[in-house]
């Protein structure tokens, strides 16, 4: 069946107004010290001329502690991007446990000047005036992951494309579906945190590509990005629904959970597509044993691209391929779907 929705899916920069197009255990968890494989950073590129060194520049850079995979992810690749040039200093502060605390850290930073600031907030609207602050001061803001809805808040603002998220995972569960001829299926959903606008966005797409296939979502459960609350909401949305065709989980991490109890429950008449694109995911997909046969993209690499971009903002550079002088508003990065049959291509990205 043909998509009748706009394809949010592709990479965007924003340029002012208008934007162009780019190019089961829970002990399985992944290591929260995993070490950036070289394809989710970029090192010295000699045929890049925004390689070579520049203005000696400081960025802080603030993201929550690591619970789970793909936030340890964001800041080993922040760390890994800045520490492969010779003209950044990088300057991290602690998040702390909530949006307070993260913004009484970063109001230290502010105190310290330093040339621009990288921040995955705990919260984007709770985290949207200092970023209004820091920009007031002079000071660039990348506003990573978790957006500001003020773009007075940010130079830049980087991050996947979580209704595309949704869009993938809906046409991927509705063509397999079609093509298997069911006619109602029932298909369950488990998201992430729910007051997190990016987990609304990415139901919303979900929700989207499924009505064009005539689909709905039988079940929605919202978990906590972690393995024990994937495993609490999947043991739930089993129980409430004794037969199942499809499911799609927002995050991988919380995936490891989910497919545990999926294993204590003995179900195996649905399959299932996960979220992120984690390592483990991608190995249990190529390995064909286990009732996830998909997961949509949401790659922790925008870390380093953070980094990159925000050392071009604060040397005033733009992007070598690119005519403009200065680097975009706006980047939104594609979410892809990895299957059994390009697993190999993408485990490289995996964290």
């Amino acid at each position: 069946m043909t998509n009748s929705i706009p394809d949010t899916s592709r990479r965007r920069l924003l340029f002012g107004g208008t934007a162009i197009a780019a190019g089961a255990l829970l002990t399985a968890c992944t290591s929260n010290e995993q070490t950036p494989t070289p394809a989710q950073t970029k090192g010295e590129d000699t045929s890049n001329p925004n390689a070579a060194a520049g203005k000696a520049v400081t960025i802080g850079f603030s993201a929550p502690a690591a619970d789970h995979g793909w936030i340890a992810a964001i800041t080993n690749n922040a760390k890994a991007q800045a520490g492969a040039y010779k003209d950044v200093t990088f300057k991290q502060v602690e998040a702390g446990k909530d949006a307070a605390a993260q913004r009484a850290a970063l109001d230290t930073l502010i105190a310290e000047k330093p040339d621009v600031i990288v921040l995955l907030p705990h919260d984007g609207k709770e985290l949207n005036a200092f970023g209004l602050k820091a920009m007031e001061a002079g000071i660039p803001v990348v506003n990573l992951d978790r957006a500001f809805p003020d773009a007075l808040a940010y130079r830049l603002q980087i991050k996947g494309d979580n209704y595309g998220m949704g869009v993938a995972a809906g046409h991927y569960i509705g063509k397999a579906l079609k093509a298997k001829n069911v006619a109602s299926p029932v298909i369950g959903e488990i998201a992430g945190m729910d007051e997190l606008e990016l987990t609304q966005e990415r139901s919303a797409g979900f929700k989207a590509a499924l009505a064009t296939y005539g689909f709905t979502v039988a079940n929605r459960r919202a978990a906590r990005f972690t393995a024990d609350s994937g495993q609490k909401e999947a043991q739930n949305l089993l129980q409430a629904l004794p037969k199942i065709d499809a499911i799609w989980n927002h995050d991988d991490d919380q995936g490891i959970g989910v497919l545990a109890a999926i294993t204590a429950a003995n179900r195996s008449e649905f399959f299932m597509v996960g979220g992120a694109g984690s390592k483990k995911a991608i190995e249990d997909i190529a390995a064909d044993k286990t009732v996830l046969k998909a997961t949509v993209t949401y790659s922790p690499s925008m870390a380093s691209s953070a980094i990159s971009l925000a050392r071009l903002i604060a040397q005033g550079r733009g992007m070598s391929d690119l005519v403009e002088l200065q680097v975009p508003k706006e980047v939104i990065l594609a979410s892809e779907t990895i299957t059994k049959e390009n697993a190999s291509t993408y485990l490289k990205l995996g964290f």
